[in-house]
């Protein structure tokens, strides 16, 4: 079993004030279709982008990348399909109130410009970078796109605030946590972990760092090999037994690698 880090990096904006409109996504059999292209003379394959909305406070907001809407009307969990964009080294992106028509009409809550590959699957997700209740961070990752045969992925993000740094646990079938090596010790908000383990049935635990209870308990997954998932990690809105609560989705261009 192996676990990496990665620390988020991003740019700092300030808040606008929030409307809602109907949520809009670009369609993923579209984006796989383009991004299946080869590179010919004079054409450059694609990006594949989604966007997650991973922030604690922010309001509904639209996701803009290189003027193109990707995600509108999103909430706190939200993550959309892949869609495409042109590769660029230094592509723009704006998060913008709900009510927004284009990536400048209005103020926006952040804007960066991020590095999107060629025919690569990026993240782009919105959290709290802690320093104001008006500031937001966006970031972008490159996402794995399947599992060695057998194996099973997976990236946690922490955005949890309330909650602080997060061990996580994937305890085998059989197994007691008392008996589990986390797959990630002490992650703090802010920042991501992932690991790949061999393919089984497991159950996804979380708790406050150094603690064993209080705790998120999923419930029991079965793994089949060569699937890649993101688990975007938040605070509990209600209560604080369980601390935290997850949003889980499939990174795999495949869908059907994943089962849960």
């Amino acid at each position: 079993m192996r676990t990496t880090w990665k620390p988020w990096m991003g740019k700092v904006g300030r808040l606008a004030p929030p409307h809602l409109v109907i949520a809009s996504v670009v369609s993923l059999a579209l984006a796989l279709g383009i991004a299946g292209c080869e590179n010919v003379a004079g054409y450059s394959q694609p990006s594949l982008v989604r966007v997650i909305d991973a922030s604690y406070i922010a309001p509904a907001v639209n996701f803009w990348v290189e003027g193109v809407l990707l995600g509108a009307n999103l909430g706190e969990g939200t993550i959309s399909n892949y869609g495409t964009v042109p590769a660029a080294n230094s592509a723009s992106v704006a998060v913008t109130a709900a009510t927004a028509t284009s990536p400048t009409s209005g103020n926006a809550l952040v804007t960066s410009n991020v590095t999107l590959k060629a025919g690569m699957q990026h993240s782009i997700f919105l959290t709290d970078n802690g320093a104001a209740p008006t500031s937001y961070t966006v970031t972008v990752l490159e996402d794995n796109i399947s599992s060695a045969v057998g194996h099973s992925t997976f990236r946690f993000l922490n955005q949890a605030p309330r909650t602080g740094a997060v061990d996580v646990y994937m305890v085998p079938a059989g197994t007691t946590l008392a008996n589990t090596i986390p797959v990630a010790t002490a992650l703090p908000v802010g920042s991501t972990a992932e690991t790949t383990f061999t393919s089984q049935s497991v159950i996804m635990v979380i708790t406050p760092t150094g603690l064993v209870t209080p705790k998120y308990t999923s419930t029991a997954l079965g793994l089949t090999g060569g699937e890649v998932y993101t688990v975007v990690i938040i605070d509990s809105q209600l209560t604080s037994n369980p601390p935290v609560n997850v949003v889980l989705v499939c990174d795999n261009t495949d869908n059907t690698k994943c089962t849960l």
